[in-house]
């Protein structure tokens, strides 16, 4: 705000009024969850699904070593986001009850010699295939399926193909062509349903994230929890001034309007949380960029962008505006010995724990770019689990959705990333 930074901080009457634009939206949020026309809203009350999942799941798991996710975009990124809470692609982080259950591997991004070597390595009897596509005619997503589905049978399983595979796609409508539904139906796959009303990058709460969530043992009806607690406030909000993600939008709009803050940066301070950051650049990106409007997200992740990022936050262009998410971590880690510390010249660090430090860190950090006159907020959990991540996952779909309410777009479609899958068909089809 102004006050806090100066000329680069967003006026309260600006701010106010941003607000007052959002009462509207807030009102037509509630009637949209009371007469379920947008069902982001309601799936957090739901667990049928997830105990559906959880059986489709344990039956694919069977003497399963590798489970491989096929997905892109939307269909990838919420599981990543939630399966890191459980220690994916975080080294040396496997509680003890994962190492009986199967290695968990996402394939977002097709690239020909990747996925050419990935097939050279694996144990394909020990492997099983989730693929993910709302729509079930995503070309890169049907190209890993058919390449997994081929190599299987060469290898002499076929026989084997529906306990090897499992999809993920909207369900049956006749007259529309589904690939993914109609392959599977034909080698007897077994398919779970895509909730048809929410689409990719929202779809982190429906099975679509909550399926890798079960992969790695987390407590996915947890995680729909704490997204419960914030349609809950949503609910008991008398006006946008009470309810966060709303300020969150009045503040996020208002500087890239007014201020030219349209660089708008996600930044954990922790290793699980840095896909979130990922999963978050999509939302905002795909919801919000359109017709000239929107802000432009990246992802960083503290600490170490403290080193590669943060000259350009703290003494770049005034177009930043960095939301740091924090967690308590006081005490956590190893402690430094003290005459190690001594011995360095660093007599700071002596018989402190490795989160001492980062604690430190991010504290210091939004001082200093408050001191610089740049625009930061901070957002503070005092743990991070499955409840927690739901909150923030439910916090920032709604911010997104209420900014787009303030920029005048649609932030649930996409026109321009289907003009590009109309281009690349057509690619394909003139060059045949």
């Amino acid at each position: 705000m102004e006050a806090a930074i100066g000329a680069a901080g967003l006026e309260p009457s600006a701010f106010e009024s941003r607000l007052a634009k959002l009462d509207k939206a807030i009102a037509m949020l509630k009637m949209r969850y009371e007469d379920g026309t947008l069902p982001l809203l309601n799936i957090p009350e739901q667990g049928a699904d997830i105990d559906e999942a959880a059986d489709a799941l344990a039956r694919l798991s069977k003497d399963a070593k590798t489970l491989i996710f096929f997905g892109t975009g939307g269909s990838s990124l919420g599981g990543q986001m939630i399966a890191q809470l459980g220690g994916w692609f975080i080294p040396g982080e496997q509680r003890q009850d994962q190492t009986r259950r199967p290695r968990t591997r996402f394939y977002d991004n097709l690239d020909p010699r990747t996925l050419e070597a990935s097939f050279s390595i694996l144990d394909l009897e020990r492997t099983r295939f989730i693929i993910i596509s709302k729509s079930g005619n995503t070309a890169e997503t049907l190209v890993q399926f058919f390449t997994a589905l081929q190599r299987v049978k060469e290898a002499g399983l076929g026989d084997k193909v529906p306990d090897l595979f499992l999809g993920l796609t909207e369900p049956e409508v006749k007259g529309v062509q589904n690939g993914l539904r109609s392959v599977c139906k034909s080698h007897g796959i077994p398919v779970l349903d895509h909730h048809p009303g929410i689409g990719g990058r929202y779809a982190g709460l429906s099975n679509v994230g909550l399926v890798p969530a079960l992969a790695r043992g987390l407590n996915a009806k947890a995680i729909r929890a704490g997204a419960a607690d914030v349609v809950s406030a949503l609910l008991s909000a008398t006006d946008a001034d009470s309810f966060d993600p709303a300020i969150g939008a009045a503040v996020s709009v208002g500087l890239a309007q007014d201020k030219s803050a349209r660089i708008q940066v996600m930044m954990p301070y922790s290793d699980r949380l840095s896909r979130f950051a990922d999963w978050y650049v999509q939302l905002a990106g795909e919801s919000l960029g359109k017709g000239g409007a929107g802000f432009t997200p990246v992802a960083a992740l503290g600490p170490v962008d403290q080193h590669s990022k943060l000259q350009l936050y703290l003494d770049g262009p005034h177009d930043h505006l960095v939301t740091v998410l924090r967690t308590s971590c006081e005490g956590i880690g190893p402690k430094v010995d003290a005459g190690l510390a001594e011995q360095a010249g660093a007599v700071y660090l002596a018989g402190q724990c490795a989160g001492d430090l980062v604690a430190a860190q991010q504290r210091a950090i939004p001082q200093a770019l408050v001191d610089a006159g740049r625009s930061v907020r901070t957002i503070d959990t005092e743990r991070l689990d499955e409840k927690v991540l739901g909150g923030l996952m439910m916090h920032f779909m709604l911010e997104v959705i209420l900014s787009g309410h303030l920029l005048e777009v649609d932030p649930f479609d996409q026109p321009a990333v289907e003009a590009g899958k109309v281009l690349t068909r057509h690619n394909l089809g003139a060059r045949e």
